[in-house]
């Protein structure tokens, strides 16, 4: 056991990562366009880096191991939305793009605002999208404070550490923008896939033998755990199926994934990306594994701290350079994401609430400078949120996709040749944040056994055709008055 290796490795990686992704983003001019959508020229292997590095954070490297250790088959959700997400994508993303295109559109609210011709609906989703995007990177910071107190021995004020780590990635986005992103996810890609490795084939065989050994013991230790449970209850069938359906429908909904597809080089980079990112679904499988031989290992683990799973066994099991490095591609999940979602929360608060809004930073420098500003403020804001209210991985996820969701009837209608009125899309969506919000204030994760999302999307949806029909029934109506 020796910290000051393990923590040594973590942060030289750290820096070098951050080093390299700042030269490599330096020759570019930096206007709006660029910072905020890479001067929309990334082509398909960098935008499926860019995406992957975006998709696949320290929640898919802690949480779904958390969850195949606390919770079992419920788990399994997570692979499947992904699969059903990139299938829509296909069709849904390049008519989006090209919408983005030739408006010269930024941010997800301006696509909202353009499409129904409502600044004030731009506004409206631009502010849910800045409040849901917080919890998003307060999941991040969780998973960047259990890496960092196993890989220092909880030798260390982790809270302290997490901070400085923070405090790096917010400069850096805060100098090199969405392409300084990207660069960032050519590391952390590549770090990610082979601790992954190492946790989902190497733990299995060292204990069990191989994976499906693992498998084999679980189910003669609990011969249920990989069975959903056949009724109403917080992950029953009608759960998963529902929960499956909404972060499906969600998961292109968020701030920083329109602005990876404002990025795109044209439509077809996106058809190709929807075809082979879901070969990254693969490492889900051996994060399982991981988590189920964490389970027989270290057993004993409740609630939350069953997210540190994994990466206790191979604290107490290998040596302390082996953790170092899977704790720095762990923390690397967790920096490089966030460093996007930062910067979708500030471009969409500075270009459609300060701009749009209220008149404030409406050219390209004033524009910039505001967006910088509020990426030092959304990062305190979800800092201080992860001081005051820690829950688990998946939790905070879950929170975030109840309320972006509510964009999708929204997008899609904006695609029809025929779109309801921007009031009834924003009746809809402030009646599902309402529901979400009352579901999250009285702690109810589910309501007659849907996730509490979905739930919220069907009002969301019925809310928005009844006041569309209403308003078209009046005005047939005044056209008829003689």
């Amino acid at each position: 056991m020796n910290p000051s290796v393990s923590l040594g490795i973590v942060g030289a990686g750290i820096f070098a990562v951050l080093i390299f992704a700042t030269l490599a983003s330096r020759r570019t001019v930096v206007d709006p366009q660029e910072f905020i959508v890479g001067g929309r020229s990334f082509g398909a292997l960098f935008l499926w880096i860019l995406l992957a590095g975006e998709i696949y954070t320290s929640f898919t490297f802690l949480g779904a191991a958390g969850w195949a250790y606390g919770r079992g088959a419920p788990a399994f959700y997570i692979l499947c939305y992904g699969t059903i997400a990139f299938t829509l994508s296909y069709f849904l993303l390049p008519p989006i793009w090209a919408i983005a295109k030739e408006r010269g559109l930024l941010t997800e609210a301006d696509f909202f605002a353009e499409r129904y011709g409502s600044r004030r609906l731009g506004i409206l989703v631009a502010c849910v999208g800045f409040a849901f995007l917080v919890p998003y990177v307060t999941l991040q910071l969780s998973g960047l404070e259990i890496l960092l107190r196993i890989a220092g021995y909880s030798t260390l004020n982790s809270t302290t550490t997490v901070g400085v780590a923070f405090a790096l990635m917010t400069g850096f986005v805060y100098l090199n923008g969405l392409r300084g992103t990207a660069w960032a996810s050519v590391v952390k890609d590549l770090a990610v896939v082979l601790a992954v490795l190492f946790a989902g084939i190497a733990l299995p065989i060292r204990f069990f033998g191989s994976p499906a050994g693992v498998v084999d013991r679980v189910l003669a230790v609990r011969p249920h755990w990989l069975t959903l449970a056949n009724d109403l209850s917080a992950q029953g069938t009608l759960w998963f199926v529902s929960t499956v359906l909404l972060t499906a429908l969600g998961f292109y909904m968020w701030p920083q994934s329109f602005a990876a597809i404002f990025a795109a080089r044209d439509g077809n980079v996106l058809r190709q990306n929807a075809i082979f990112l879901p070969f990254y679904q693969l490492m889900l499988l051996l994060v399982y594994f991981a988590g189920f031989t964490a389970l027989l290992v270290v057993p004993g683990l409740k609630g939350p701290a069953a997210d540190q799973s994994f990466l206790l066994v191979v604290q107490r099991y290998y040596p302390s350079w082996v953790l170092g490095l899977v704790a720095f591609a762990g923390c690397l999940a967790a920096l490089v994401p966030a460093s996007g979602q930062i910067l979708g929360a500030a471009s969409l608060f500075a270009k459609n609430v300060l701009g749009d809004g209220f008149g404030v930073a409406t050219n390209d420098a004033a524009r910039l400078r505001a967006t910088r500003l509020l990426i030092v403020v959304v990062a305190a804001l979800a800092l201080a949120w992860w001081l005051a209210a820690r829950t688990s991985l998946v939790g905070l996820l879950l929170i975030g996709y109840s309320g972006v969701t509510q964009f999708f009837p929204g997008v899609v209608m904006a695609l029809a040749r025929t779109r309801p009125s921007a009031r009834a899309v924003g009746a809809g969506i402030v009646a599902g944040i309402i529901v979400v919000a009352i579901a999250g204030w009285r702690a109810t994760p589910t309501l007659f056994g849907l996730n509490v999302g979905l739930f919220a999307l069907l009002v969301n949806a019925t809310v928005a055709f009844a006041t569309n029909a209403i308003r078209r029934s009046r005005g047939s109506a005044q056209l008829a008055t003689p």
